[in-house]
Formats: structure tokens, sequence, C-alpha cells
């Protein structure tokens, strides 16, 4: 299609050109004239002319309407069928994009795809999880890597929008725009659309964290301040913050850290202690953590302590101890 616009657009210019330089060498007109009556002859709008033609340029204007006759409806014709083909082709990419949506289940939307966003998204791709992002800048979209497919335009502020991006099935919300107040009218949106949603907002002010908690975020990031911290991190205990940055959490080159629900490990309703589950014997794995149904977290949890419903433990391992474990239990990269 782009080919015939070309020869379209080529043979226009074609027959313009002859048609100036023909009434300007016919009828020794000044090329503004020629210009004139080539483009009134062209369209056949039929103004009056400079001054009558001879009989060597009426012949000329014969052959110049003759050919701008073909030439112009066939430029017409490819021109109009471009437009109407890239209408239906974009109308056909929403259609099938939005019916893609509709069937997503325990998805997660990341709202904003700027600098957090994008990280978010290359996180969500390494644990091979099922996300949409909702960006109102085309440009943003057109200059990224990622299929057009993965993004729905408009403004996650818009309850419209987040009802397109399958807020109601979500299980993840993730709204990472760059202004605060953005942000806080998108969870107050979202939790009122899905009570059972888990919100993750980030926050550029610290006065900002209090307002989004209330507003229904279950986790406020601050991206500043984590990254502040981690600098003097560095300073103070610099071995023990790099060591904590080599462990990977998921992706393609190994997991040392993963955790486990309760209901991944048991059937049934019935508990069992640390101890008895004897996780280090069967996959080599260490318990670290503990997180209790309330979401309580416990450092280190005695040996003693029972696992509940809706409880979950927090491992560390080498690769192929985690391995094991992800194949001992139905690990599926869940967010702590």
């Amino acid at each position: 299609m782009r080919s015939k616009i070309t020869v379209a657009i080529f043979l226009l210019l074609t027959i313009l050109i002859i048609g100036v330089v023909g009434f300007k060498i016919t009828m020794e007109l000044s090329w503004v004239d020629a210009l004139y009556m080539t483009v009134i002859t062209i369209t056949t709008v039929g103004y009056r002319e400079v001054e009558m033609p001879s009989d060597t340029a009426k012949l000329f204007i014969i052959f110049l309407i003759l050919c701008s006759v073909v030439i112009v409806g066939y430029a017409v014709t490819v021109i109009s069928e471009y437009l109407i083909s890239r209408t239906s082709i974009k109308e056909l990419r929403e259609k099938r994009k939005q019916k893609n949506i509709d069937h997503m289940e325990n998805h997660i939307i990341v709202c904003g795809y700027g600098r957090n966003g994008r990280e978010a998204v290359e996180k969500l791709i390494d644990y091979h999880r099922e996300f949409i992002i909702i960006e109102k800048d085309q440009q943003v979209i057109d200059d990224c890597n990622l299929d057009e497919d993965l993004f729905l335009r408009g403004n996650a502020n818009e309850d419209e929008v987040l009802l397109k991006a399958g807020i109601e099935r979500a299980a993840t919300l993730i709204t990472a725009l760059p202004d605060d107040t953005d942000n806080l009218f998108t969870v107050l949106s979202a939790r009122q659309l899905n009570s059972e949603l888990k919100i993750i907002s980030r926050a550029s002010e610290e006065t900002s964290y209090k307002k989004l908690k209330f507003a229904g975020a279950n986790n406020v990031i601050l991206p500043d301040k984590i990254g502040g911290e981690h600098m003097a991190s560095l300073i103070v205990s610099p071995d023990l913050v790099e060591f904590w940055d080599n462990l990977s959490y998921g992706g393609d080159d190994g997991v040392n850290l993963e955790q486990v629900s309760f209901e991944q490990m048991f059937d049934d309703d019935r508990g069992c202690s640390i101890i008895d589950l004897n996780l280090r014997q069967i996959t080599g794995c260490t318990i670290i953590g503990y997180k209790s149904p309330e979401g309580d977290y416990t450092v280190n949890p005695d040996p003693k302590m029972m696992l509940t419903k809706g409880s979950k433990i927090i491992v560390v391992g080498n690769t192929q101890q985690i391995q094991n474990l992800q194949k001992v239990y139905r690990i599926n990269n869940e967010v702590i």
C-alpha cells in the first residue's frame, strides 16, 4: 500500500510539473499564472483563464485534462483505500487487544510507564507474569521496545480506563505515575472498583504516604527515600548490602529467595510446625522469615512456630536448592 501511495504522489507531482512547464511555453505565462492554470485544469474547477489559449495551448490543455483525470482518479482511490484500511486495522487491533484483556484474570495492572513503571514491567517479564500497562502518552508507547498490545492508552484516573484494563478481575495494581495526586486518585478509583485488589503505589513526597495508605494502598514506595537509605547503608555496612544486592528474586539467572504459602504446602487446613516441615532436609533451603495471616513478619522464626492457613514462609538457598523447592511445592512467584 505504501508503494502505491508513493507512485500516486509521484504521478501527481509529475503532472503538476508538466502542466506548469507546458503553460509556461505554450502561452508564455509567468510561473505563478502557469501554476494557476495547471491547478484549475487538473482539478477541473474551471475558473477564468488568464488569457485566451492558442491552438497549440488548447491541444496541450486537452492532453493535460485527459492525463490528470486518470492520475487524479488513481491517486484519490489509492489514498482513500489507505486511510480506510488504516482506520479499519486500528479498530481491529483495538478490538483484539480489548478481547485479550477481557480474558485476563488475576493479572497485574501497571499505571504509568516512566522510570519506576519500566523497572516494574521488566521484573514482571522476568517473573513471566501477565500484565497490562496503562499509559496516556502515545509518544512513550511508540518509543518503547515492548509490544503495543501490552499497552492500554488512557488516563489511569478514569474509572472507564481501569474497567477496560480488567480492574475487577486483576490481582494487583501498581501505580507508578510521576504525580502523587494522580497516584492518589488512581488508588481511590481502583479500591472502589475492587475491594480485594492489592495496590502498590509510588510516592514522591513523604507527606503523601499516609494519604495513599488511607486511600487504600497496601504498600507505598518512596523511591528517593529508598535510594538514599541504600547509599547510606553502602557506607555503614557495604559488604552486607552488596551481598543482599547480589541475591536474585527471579528471572533467568536463577533465584536465591522464594516464598511458599500455606496453601502450596498443605492440601488441608491442619497446621504444622516449622521443624516438622523439615524443609532443609527435603530441599536444602533455609527458612529466614515468616508472614502471619494478619501480615506481620517474623525474622528467623522459632522452629516451633506453627504454620497456619493464610501464612507464608520466606526461604533462602542457592539456585539448585530453590529449584528443588519449586519442584516440591507449587511455586508461582506470588507477591510477598
